[in-house]
């Protein structure tokens, strides 16, 4: 744990994000890191704000000034995309616009929980009879339905979001099995992009998850939904003990942002 601290001591330095900022604003960087870094970004923001710590009260106002500039071009952008990124990797809209209304809804900013509802009901709202069968895309890390959907349910009311899920995904079975969406696998783990799978699976168990907790008690999905994250998540985590470098300084993130439930 010490180690550990003192390396988030030496990483969150003025100097450091000083530096950060102005490759930021290099000409030609104005799309660097849109949105999958700048959303991580606005997570460990918000890490930072809840962490009843004086360090990480230090840490947090060090790194103000670079998250300012996430915020500011995440207002700037939103209003001009006209259509939602649907692929399973980093430039999907879905998942960044979960990860920025979290962190919006925590730090208060009303500006940015409006513009991201608004754009997530324009994106997704109507969207009707998604198809499973058509995942998951050989080098996915991301799922672009279920991330949809674990995005919808935290803007709709639980009675909305279930009405919205049926016509979404008509096809999530209420007898409480698992096997309508089978773990994906990988088949080389030293292949970076074959290795995105493993991600796959983790970010597929909490998006189930997320799905399971926007429902209503006692909607009959849960329980499929809830055996679909178990076994993505035993998939996923399972993997972690197997990891060469192309998986490994990655997938960290991703099994702790499952396991401690972030997204919920």
């Amino acid at each position: 744990m010490t180690q550990a601290l003192e390396a988030l001591d030496a990483s969150f330095q003025a100097d450091n994000v000083a530096a950060e900022l102005a490759y930021l604003r290099g000409n030609g960087r104005g799309t660097f890191e849109r949105p999958y870094g700048l959303a991580w970004l606005l997570q460990l923001a918000a890490e930072l704000h809840e962490w009843d710590d004086p360090q990480a009260k230090r840490w947090s106002e060090i790194l103000n000034p670079i998250e300012q500039e996430a915020v500011s071009r995440f207002m700037d952008w939103l209003p001009k995309l006209s259509y939602p990124v649907r692929t399973g990797e980093h430039s999907q809209t879905a998942f960044a616009l979960g990860l920025v209304l979290d962190w919006a809804r925590g730090s208060g900013h009303e500006g940015i929980v409006k513009l991201v509802e608004q754009r997530a009901r324009s994106f997704y709202l109507k969207d009707r009879n998604a198809n499973l069968a058509f995942e998951p895309d050989g080098e996915a890390f991301l799922s672009p339905i279920l991330a949809e959907a674990d995005l919808m349910r935290r803007i709709l009311p639980p009675s909305d979001f279930a009405e919205w899920l049926g016509a979404f995904l008509p096809d999530i079975p209420s007898d409480g099995s698992s096997d309508w969406l089978r773990p994906a696998v990988v088949t080389d783990k030293a292949d970076g992009k074959l290795v995105h799978l493993d991600g796959l699976n983790l970010s597929r168990a909490w998006m189930l998850e997320g799905m399971v907790a926007g429902l209503p008690t006692g909607d009959p999905r849960i329980e499929s939904s809830r055996n679909a994250a178990v076994e993505h998540r035993r998939a996923g985590v399972q993997a972690l003990a197997e990891q060469q470098y192309e998986g490994g300084h990655w997938l960290g993130s991703f099994a702790v942002y499952l396991v401690t439930k972030r997204g919920l």
